[in-house]
Order: C-alpha cells, then sequence, then structure tokens
C-alpha cells in the first residue's frame, strides 16, 4: 500500500491548491523512491517515459512555459487589455474566444488547450472584463467563468477539429461509417459538419451569456463592490 504514497500526494497537492507541476514531480519522486529506486534510476525512467511518448507529454512543456510566462505578467496583461474595452463581458469575451477557436480549430490548430491558453489569457481577460465594471469581482463569479471558457474549448475543439480533412476526428467518422456500410468522402463530412459546429458555437455562446448576465446582476446588483 505505501507504494500508492504518490497518488495521495497528488491527492493532498491538488486539494491544498499547490503547484501543479512540483506536486507530480514529488509524486513521482517519492513513489520511485519507496518501491526501491535510486534517484538516477528514476531520472532516467523519467526520462525515457517522455521520449516514448513525447507526443501525450508535450502539455508538461507547455506547463513550464505557461508559467515561465505567467511570472512574468501574461496574466496581468491580459486583464489590463480587455479592462479598456467599456463594453466588454466576460460572456462577450468567452464568446468571442470561441470564434477564434472554431476558426483555427478547423485548420487543425492547437493554442495549448485549457491550461496553455485558456487559463493564463482566456479567464484572465473575462475576468478583467468584470474588474472593469465592477471591481473586485466575486468568487462564485471567477469559478463560473473558468468553467464556462473550458467548456467553450472543449466545445469548439469537439466539433471544430471535424471541419479539418484527414484530421483524426473525420477519419475516425469516416472510418465508423464505412464498418456501417456507409462510404462517404472527408470533403463531405467537413461540409456537412460545418452548420453543426457554428450551431454548436451560437447556442454555447448564447447560454453562456445568459449564465454571466444572470450571475452580474445577482452578485452585483447592490452595486457594491464584489457584489458584497
Amino acid at each position: 500500500m505505501i507504494k500508492l504514497i504518490g497518488v495521495a500526494i497528488v491527492i493532498l497537492g491538488f486539494a491544498l491548491k499547490l503547484d501543479n507541476i512540483a506536486i507530480i514531480l514529488v509524486a513521482g519522486f517519492v513513489t520511485g523512491l519507496v518501491g526501491g529506486m535510486d534517484i538516477v534510476k528514476i531520472l532516467e525512467t523519467i526520462g525515457k517515459s517522455f521520449v516514448a511518448n513525447r507526443g501525450m507529454a508535450i502539455f508538461i512543456i507547455v506547463f513550464f512555459v505557461t508559467g515561465t510566462l505567467e511570472r512574468n505578467g501574461l496574466r496581468e496583461m491580459a486583464a489590463k487589455l480587455i479592462s479598456k474595452l467599456r463594453n466588454a463581458t466576460a460572456g462577450a469575451v468567452i464568446a468571442a474566444y470561441g470564434v477564434l477557436r472554431l476558426i483555427l480549430a478547423a485548420f487543425n490548430v492547437s493554442l495549448g488547450g485549457s491550461a496553455g491558453f485558456v487559463r493564463p489569457i482566456v479567464v484572465p481577460m473575462a475576468v478583467g472584463a468584470v474588474e472593469a465594471k465592477h471591481g473586485e469581482p466575486d468568487e462564485k463569479h471567477v469559478e463560473e467563468i473558468k468553467g464556462m471558457s473550458a467548456a467553450m474549448e472543449n466545445v469548439t475543439w469537439f466539433f471544430g477539429q471535424v471541419l479539418f480533412v484527414g484530421g483524426s476526428g473525420a477519419l475516425l467518422v469516416q472510418s465508423t461509417l464505412k464498418n456501417l456500410g456507409y462510404s462517404s468522402e472527408l470533403v463531405d463530412l467537413a461540409k456537412v459538419e460545418i452548420p453543426v459546429a457554428i450551431f454548436a458555437l451560437i447556442v454555447a455562446s448564447i447560454v453562456f451569456n445568459i449564465k454571466d448576465k444572470r450571475l452580474t446582476k445577482t452578485l452585483y446588483a447592490s452595486g457594491k463592490k464584489g457584489g458584497k
């Protein structure tokens, strides 16, 4: 059972909201040590695993890059930029990101996902829009903004990646249809998917804007800072 201490460290670290990368590294080293491995062996194992699964482990590099940019004021600059737009709202920022994300997904261009772009760029901009109008945002509003931003990333990437001819999503749909006895071309699949992707984006944008307005009305109705 002691070999599962790494799992306990991860759970405890996330519960205490400690640095994610540090938690994972500590959990890995501790697991290796209780498993009878020395430091050199642990480092060799991590290195070999990274090389063997570098495609899947690329998010680790994204974490380091994102952390470095955040330390140098990326979040603050994003929030400051959006705060200059008087009519901007959190819902509008998230919707605008959805449009950009869907277009780029159609060309199979990744911005880094929730960890690499949504958290350090989109969320601060959305929160900055709230701060510009209401001062310090309510914690509940901020948490909802995080959820809506991540949801927009998932919706637009899910439907947008199928628009890319030759992408993994399109190939999966094509092979599934073929197994069912239907022959289809990737271009035709993309054409059919376009209105579906646009409809998904519109629905998500409407829902998130309504939710943002409802939160704003509820939390800041008194006109006091932070809705308190």
